[in-house]
C-alpha cells in the first residue's frame, strides 16, 4: 500500500517532467511522482483507479497545451469523474503561458487551486506541496 502522498505530472514536455521531478526531490519532502504525457493517459488511469485511494494522486500539476486531451479538456473530463474518485485531489494548472485569458480561465475554474507559470522554482513547489 502506498503511504506517501503522490504528485501526478500531466505534461507532454519530457524536460518539464524531468526537471520538475528533480525539483520535487530537492524539497526533501516524501512524495511519490506519477507521470502522464497527455490528459487522456491521466483520465484513463484515474478512471481505472477511482476506488483505490492509495493509487490516486494527492496533487496534480496539469499543463494546458498537450496533444490528445489538453488541460482544459482534462478538467472537463475530471469534473465528470470527480464524483467517483475516493479521494480529493488538488489540481494546479501549469503553463508557460502568461496570457491573461489563460490565467483568468484557470483561476475561475473551481477545480483549479492555482495557476503556476513555468519554469516552476523550488520555492514555488515547496509552497504548493506544504501550504501554510
Amino acid at each position: 500500500m502506498n503511504t506517501l502522498p503522490t504528485i501526478a505530472l500531466i505534461d507532454d514536455d519530457e524536460i518539464f517532467q524531468f526537471t520538475t521531478s528533480r525539483i520535487i526531490k530537492l524539497t526533501n519532502l516524501p512524495f511519490n511522482i506519477t507521470q502522464f504525457f497527455n490528459g487522456e493517459q491521466a483520465i484513463t488511469y484515474l478512471s481505472k483507479n477511482a476506488a483505490y485511494t492509495d493509487k490516486l494522486p494527492d496533487i496534480i500539476l496539469l499543463d494546458i497545451n498537450m496533444p490528445v486531451i489538453d488541460g482544459w479538456m482534462f478538467l472537463d473530463e475530471f469534473k465528470t469523474l470527480a464524483n467517483n474518485l475516493k479521494k480529493n485531489i488538488t489540481i494546479y494548472m501549469v503553463s508557460s503561458s502568461i496570457a491573461p485569458e489563460d490565467i483568468r480561465r484557470a483561476k475561475s475554474n473551481p477545480l483549479v487551486s492555482d495557476y503556476l507559470v513555468k519554469p516552476i522554482s523550488l520555492e514555488t513547489l515547496k509552497h504548493v506541496l506544504v501550504p501554510n
